[in-house]
């Protein structure tokens, strides 16, 4: 297990570039499944979530060729359907979330999709059923081996219908959507995602020969095609790490530029970051945020303590209330964060009381901020990541903090940012991996 060192109390400065976006790169490496011609996707982030999942993909028998860092060619042309039916498939696919995304292309495209019980961050309950009733909705047949913690779904040829989806869930409506692809008919998923993630596949779908309406709403139409074609795709930069870096700027007082942010797809983020007193400026395409000694929380009109809580996009994306929460410890006045979505994501806490913060948990999903103004500087300690976020959090925290902290199990930080420590480090930090 490795660790990092960090020597905290350092200003940074410098220029980042933002990572591809790992919650897009897992939708797009699935639906590289969706045709047997060549699909050459670029700006791949090199983490480990991603990495796995190519992995996987090729296990599965699809000719993979890295053209350039950030860029490879995939071609699933021959797949083993066999495979599926086999240890190593249930391994490799039960150690990675995003691989549940690879049902909807099998089924559509094979008749028939396979999927263990998929791991990922454990931040609380991830209902699959969402996938599932989605599937079945399009004529497939489901069944699950509760021993074996294995889900499968068949169908001869998925039929086209009207799916109102219990939740706006982001990779329901990826999987779903890419099943009704290839669908005979017309699809109408309504309740779904819009996420900028979710309109990349949407594009890219309809860069391969599909057909898909009302991108960016919440009612997708599709008119199923008799197949796809290769294409070329670019992913976005990784508004989860943008956000990080805003959070960071002003924990550790540092002037930073965020480059090519895409910020046109950035929704609300920029101003929840605002209403924490974060100065930031967008420069064309990209984000300045200049050094800051002190930053004081908006309240709401009426003068009570303003809430930050997570919603379904447009509203704000939940990967990011872990850095808002850590970034207010230090500003002035006060903010109740309320993480509706998953109710084991605000337990990190507890590493950031150790560390001097004044935090109040009051239950699950909700904990109020007490901002120390920078009156009281975080003290450096020993902790572990519990997961991508909040590892990357608690990072942050350890940055801005007086003395050595040591992170452990920043295998969880590696899943989703990409060398982080060697960027960071060229910024001025001071951060040593052990392993």
């Amino acid at each position: 297990m490795a660790s990092f060192e960090i020597n905290g109390g350092k200003p940074l400065s410098g220029e980042l570039i933002p990572q591809g976006a790992k919650n897009e790169a897992l939708q797009i490496l699935c639906a590289v499944l969706m045709t047997p011609e060549k699909v050459t996707i670029s700006n791949l982030p090199d983490i480990i979530d991603v990495n796995k999942l190519i992995n996987l993909l090729q296990t599965m028998g699809v000719k993979t060729e890295k053209v350039e860092k950030g860029t490879f060619i995939f071609q699933a042309k021959d797949i083993n359907l066999d495979y599926f039916e086999t240890e190593d498939f249930k391994k490799r696919a039960g150690s990675l979330r995003g691989s549940i995304m690879i049902v909807g292309p099998l089924l559509t495209r094979f008749g028939r999709g396979y999927i263990p019980k998929p791991g990922g961050d454990k931040i609380g309950r991830r209902r699959l059923d969402t996938h599932f009733e989605g599937f079945v909705k399009l004529g497939a047949s489901f069944n699950y081996d509760g021993g074996e913690h294995f889900y499968s779904v068949e169908a001869k040829k998925l039929k086209g219908t009207y799916i109102h989806l219990d939740e706006a869930s982001v990779t329901g409506t990826a999987n779903i959507l890419m099943g009704a692809a290839l669908a005979e008919g017309k699809t109408t998923i309504y309740n779904a995602a819009c996420e900028p993630y979710l309109q990349q596949l949407c594009k890219m779908l309809n860069s391969m020969g599909a057909k898909i309406t009302g991108i960016g709403s919440n009612m997708l139409h599709i008119t199923g095609v008799k197949e796809l074609g290769g294409c070329f795709h670019r992913i976005l930069p990784d508004m989860i790490e943008i956000g990080s870096f805003i959070g960071l700027a002003a924990m550790t007082k540092s002037e930073i530029t965020i480059k090519d942010v895409s910020y046109e797809n950035l929704g609300i983020i920029p101003n929840v970051f605002k209403k924490l007193g974060i100065k930031l400026e967008r420069r064309g395409d990209d984000i300045y945020v200049p050094a800051q000694e002190s930053y004081e929380i908006d309240t709401f009109i009426d003068g009570s303590i303003l809430t930050i809580s997570d919603a379904p996009w447009p509203g704000f994306t939940p990967d990011l209330l872990s850095i808002i929460l850590v970034v207010a410890t230090q500003a002035k006045g006060s903010v109740l964060v309320h993480q509706k979505m998953f109710e084991s994501r605000l337990f990190f806490v507890d590493k950031l009381i150790d560390m001097g913060a004044q935090i109040i948990l009051c239950d699950p999903h909700r904990a109020t901020v007490i901002g120390m103004n920078r009156d009281h500087s975080l003290k450096g300690i020993q902790m572990t990541s519990p997961d991508i976020r909040a590892g990357v959090s608690l990072l942050i925290a350890a940055l801005s903090a007086k003395g050595k902290s040591v992170i452990h199990n920043i295998e969880q930080i590696d899943r989703g940012y990409q060398d982080i420590d060697i960027r960071l480090n060229n910024l001025g930090a001071d951060i040593r991996r052990i392993n």
